[in-house]
């Protein structure tokens, strides 16, 4: 199966069919071509190359019966302008032009167009979203919240201890294996995005987790149904003994996060922001951060400055607000 019959199957949306028109048939070749280059020689998720599709297909969709050969810059401006009059927020505008550049930049590239529209076209300005984090009052209620008499619970507090202790993406988290813990060393294997592999630190606390897991919990996971070969590599264990899920774990942060009584949409990614806002917040190097993140731009790490920035600022209002208070207190008594 190809990469963009994959991405079709996965979404359980069917390819698109065929067309009489010769330029859609072209168009759809050379995006089966894209999406292999991409999901081969860049090893990218099924989820991306999906992306990819649905973004290109509907920019093909737009195009009608026009050659892609044929496009110049006034169509690609044409195609945002018809995003923006239909809703779509900046953010999604943004996806699918950059979506477009990388594709028209692979078939330069492969010299299968001679022209490039989307050079000098600029996407919308994304909207900078500050991410949220929680403080370490929270994050301790979160992390106690874990039953730590049961297996389940022992997984689930090692669970929560590395998302916090290494800001790890949840997918990373899944993905870990036995044979990536050194827990002498405080140390852990991790593949992140294109299956980049990184090696990440831990503290005292995730090790004590993950060891009392390890002895405790661990095996008592492992004497369920078999799972499917090599799944029982995986780290973080399902009560079939198989390898947890992504969506696993989003489930066991929320159920946590309530009996904690933290009062908001706790994920996550929630944990990996606050990781990073905390080391900040504690002095740590800007390039520090983004290596441990696995960032490979800093700009992307750059935006928890702001949070930090944002929190400072915030402390100070409050300190400059309550001197103003204590003076108005002060002339009032003296008058």
């Amino acid at each position: 199966m190809t990469a963009a019959e994959s991405a079709s199957a996965d979404t359980g949306i069917a390819p698109t069919p065929n067309v009489p028109s010769q330029a859609r048939t072209d168009a759809e070749r050379l995006l089966e071509r894209y999406l292999d280059v991409q999901g081969g020689e860049r090893n990218l998720s099924a989820y991306t190359l999906r992306n990819y599709a649905t973004d290109l297909r509907h920019f093909f969709d737009f195009l009608g019966e026009r050659e892609l050969r044929d496009v110049g810059k006034l169509d690609v401006r044409a195609y945002m302008s018809s995003l923006v009059e239909d809703g779509l927020a900046s953010a999604s505008v943004a996806r699918k032009v950059s979506t477009l550049r990388t594709f028209y930049r692979y078939l330069r590239d492969e010299d299968l167009l001679d022209s490039d529209p989307m050079l000098g076209v600029r996407g919308p300005r994304r909207e900078r979203r500050l991410p949220n984090f929680l403080t370490q009052e929270q994050i301790e209620t979160l992390i106690a919240s874990a039953d730590a008499e049961t297996p389940q619970g022992l997984r689930n507090r090692a669970i929560l201890e590395l998302l916090y202790a290494a800001g790890l993406r949840v997918s990373e988290v899944v993905g870990v294996d036995v044979a990536g813990v050194d827990l002498d060393d405080r140390t852990v294997i991790v593949f992140g995005k294109g299956a980049k592999e990184r090696l990440v630190m831990i503290g005292e606390p995730a090790v004590r987790a993950i060891r009392r897991y390890l002895v405790d919990g661990r095996p008592q996971l492992l004497r369920g149904p078999r799972p499917p070969e090599g799944e029982d590599l995986a780290l973080f264990l399902n009560r079939d003994g198989g390898r947890l899920s992504t969506r696993a774990v989003q489930l066991i942060v929320r159920k946590c996060a309530v009996a904690a009584g933290i009062g908001r949409d706790v994920h996550p990614h929630l944990l990996r922001h606050t990781f990073a806002t905390h080391l900040l917040e504690g002095g740590a190097e800007i390039r520090v951060v983004q290596t441990l993140l696995g960032h490979a731009d800093v700009n992307t790490t750059q935006i928890y400055t702001h949070v930090t920035d944002s929190a400072k600022r915030k402390a100070i209002e409050e300190s400059l607000d309550g001197i103003a208070r204590m003076e108005e207190e002060r002339r009032k008594s003296r008058g």
